[in-house]
């Protein structure tokens, strides 16, 4: 090949190459491009209060954790007390780091996120949402910091109340570590949530992440944080955990803060969990267990039978998820109230927030929506027999509505009169078959007895107490043989 052949050639292939390099280029920034529209878009159409520091990159929070005074103090402590380099742990540090920081984005948030929830909550429930006092909540200054503390009944309360919540706001939360599996971390992590170990005491550990718990605090970021720290087994709320929220409250010590943390509280109730054969199978009693074969048989039946019923359009939704926003409470105001408990040493510190602890976790039961099933299961069960007619039932129906309506309880539709929620309960339970009909008597099985009182000990904190009244024959007495709940001398776990 001549020369000028050669000159030819390599000219051409400059060329294609700086058109190639050109077009990637081009085609690089016109997905930039298309990414910053659809967040604009995604943004604007929600009309989201976004907290600009979830846009922070991880690098950053990474650098400002290990450059924390306090984070440092720790470092040196761990290495004195098990004799170890410094640089080994500095990189324990790290990979506490990576672990708990998410990166959020806004289109799998708004996009992916939003969308599915859309779909899957409205295939699935009915959606209430209720406000117990407005105003309050709207006077929330908008440079303030929101925390939203709720009862756990469900892992579908994470996507539930972030649906409901969309429209203003966009909600990081705090996932404890059984969503750690892919791909579930890689999603939660990008819709902004961060993660914590439960049970996990290692002091340098506590320090990184009440660190950054405080960090995200002072930048602003929406939080929500279930209070019971786990999912309750009987229905019932467990006692309130202290852990994160003596994290937060201490935000205040630090003089550079000058806004203020509000506490709102939320609580949840279905008419039917998801997951709640699976969360009563280790405190049933006189209910033979199951194996894992046999579990997860059920599951994958669970799956094919709705996947065909859905196919079929004959799938039913599952009755009614509601949210109920309770009164807000202001941290700095509360600190004010009792002057010096965030300065005190933790030993001292900790009784005092299990007082306001408590206090939440009380505004929360004040607030527990009352859906058809739970008020239908309570009535049933308050009669103590396997057995109860339909007229007693709507009797005893109505003598609960009326109880609810007087305290102020929160009574999903309480238009509805005793027949209608009987009614309305009536088709879940004869789907699920936990209670038989003949005639205009219902008849509970004793095999299910122990889902009934998981629904039951949702609201019983708000119904009357039961007199147990003498039935003048062994044979009408309550059955203390039949399937429940584990109980303890304080009642029901």
């Amino acid at each position: 090949m001549s020369p000028v052949a050669w000159i030819a050639l390599a000219t051409m292939l400059l060329l294609a190459g700086a058109v190639t390099l050109w077009a990637v280029r081009r085609t690089r920034e016109a997905i930039r491009a298309w990414f910053r529209r659809a967040v604009l878009r995604s943004v604007h159409r929600f009309r989201v209060r976004l907290d600009r520091y979830k846009l922070v990159r991880r690098s950053v929070i990474r650098d400002e954790l290990l450059l924390d005074d306090a984070v440092h103090t720790a470092i040196r402590d761990h290495c004195r007390e098990h004799q170890l380099p410094e640089p080994d742990v500095r990189g324990r540090v790290e990979g506490y780091i990576r672990e708990i920081v998410p990166f959020f984005n806004v289109l799998s948030y708004y996009k992916l996120g939003y969308n599915t929830a859309r779909l899957l909550i409205h295939l699935l429930y009915r959606v209430s949402v209720a406000y117990a006092d407005r105003p309050r909540l709207d006077a929330i200054p908008r440079r303030d910091v929101v925390v939203y503390l709720m009862n756990h009944r469900s892992n579908a309360d994470y996507v539930v109340v972030a649906y409901v919540l969309a429209q203003g706001v966009s909600i990081s939360y705090a996932v404890g570590e059984w969503a750690r599996v892919w791909p579930l971390e890689y999603v939660f992590k990008s819709f902004g949530s961060y993660f914590i170990r439960r049970r996990y005491r290692e002091p340098l550990y506590h320090t990184v992440l009440e660190r950054y718990l405080q960090l995200i605090t002072r930048n602003g970021v929406t939080q929500g944080i279930f209070l019971e720290g786990g999912l309750t087994r009987d229905g019932a709320l467990r006692p309130a955990k202290i852990g994160l929220l003596d994290y937060l409250a201490r935000t205040l010590n630090d003089a550079s803060f000058d806004r203020d943390v509000w506490l709102v509280p939320v609580a949840i109730n279905y008419d039917r969990v998801l997951e709640d054969r699976s969360l009563i199978r280790e405190i049933a009693e006189g209910v033979a267990s199951r194996g894992r074969l046999a579990q997860l048989a059920g599951v994958v039946h669970y799956l094919g039978w709705n996947l065909l019923r859905l196919l079929t359009g004959r799938l039913r939704r599952y009755g009614r998820v509601a949210v109920n926003f309770g009164t807000p409470l202001s941290m700095r105001r509360w600190a004010a109230e009792h002057p010096g408990v965030l300065a005190l040493p933790r030993d001292q510190r900790l009784p005092r927030m299990q007082e306001l602890a408590d206090t939440m976790l009380a505004r929360i039961a004040g607030i527990i929506p009352i859906t058809a099933v739970p008020l239908t299961a309570a009535a049933l069960l308050s009669f103590g027999e396997t057995t109860v007619g339909r007229d007693d039932l709507l009797t005893r129906l109505d003598r609960f509505r009326a109880h609810l309506l007087d305290a102020g309880a929160k009574l999903v539709h309480a238009e509805q009169d005793a027949a209608t929620i009987l009614d309305r309960a009536w088709r879940t339970f004869r789907m699920r078959r936990l209670v038989v009909r003949e005639r205009d008597t219902y008849i509970v099985l004793p095999s299910q007895r122990p889902l009934l009182e998981y629904y039951a000990n949702s609201i019983r904190h708000l119904l009357p107490q039961q007199e147990r009244v003498s039935q003048m024959h062994p044979a009408l007495d309550a059955d203390e043989s039949l399937p429940r709940l584990k109980r303890r001398d304080d009642g029901i776990v």
